[in-house]
């Protein structure tokens, strides 16, 4: 059944990916939100009901994902505020499920801090001078997945060791919202969701495959 789900995903990632290219609106708003639904759908058949704390709130953060992800398909400003804040309640979510898990100050933790605090720091000096009165709202966001990644990082299953899945959703989700902000606020280009889309989608299906 999960891998139906998934395979069911990325067939509607590819329809959603033709109906970019298109600029074909009726069928985006078919695609993205089955595309979507597929993840939230896989994380139930993967027992996010059944695994306590961490499942429920993972469960919560591909809920409020996947309504971002219908909240960014008009993509007027107000709209993509309203998806932003959507995105960010999923990130705070998943950093809430990532803490369920025992997390531990190894060196990898401390790395993927300085990692992101860098990363974040390029993003925003490169998108400042475009952000406008985005700006604040675009920071608070960049510290949220940031922090999400590296509590993915400190996530550790019994025994110590990383849970690598974790890590591969959480980190795929930072870098599709690099393509997310360069479409919004750099250039619109189909380049930038043709290797979003299918990033993104694949992060969320890893993140829910790991309750």
């Amino acid at each position: 059944m999960s891998l139906f789900f998934a395979v069911l995903c990325f067939a509607a990632v590819a329809v959603l990916l033709f109906a970019e290219r298109t600029d074909r609106r009726t069928l985006k708003w078919l695609a993205k939100p089955a595309a979507s639904a597929a993840f939230v759908a896989l994380a139930l058949a993967e027992g996010a009901l059944q695994s306590g704390a961490f499942g429920a709130l993972m469960l919560a953060g591909l809920i409020a994902c996947a309504a971002g992800d219908g909240l960014l398909i008009p993509r007027a400003g107000r709209w993509f505020l309203a998806g932003m804040a959507a995105f960010a309640l999923g990130h705070l979510a998943y950093i809430g499920a990532f803490l369920t898990r025992s997390p531990e100050p190894k060196l990898l933790v401390y790395g993927a801090a300085v990692a992101m605090i860098a990363l974040g720091a390029a993003v925003m000096g490169a998108l400042w001078g475009k952000l406008g009165t985005m700006r604040a709202p675009v920071a608070a966001y960049v510290a949220i997945i940031s922090v999400m990644v590296v509590a993915s990082v400190a996530a550790s299953p019994a025994g110590g060791a990383y849970y690598w899945p974790l890590i591969a959703g959480a980190v795929g989700f930072a870098a599709s919202d690099i393509a997310v902000a360069r479409d919004q606020f750099i250039r619109r280009d189909f380049i930038n969701r043709l290797w979003g889309l299918p990033l993104y989608y694949a992060a969320q299906l890893t993140l829910a495959a790991s309750v």
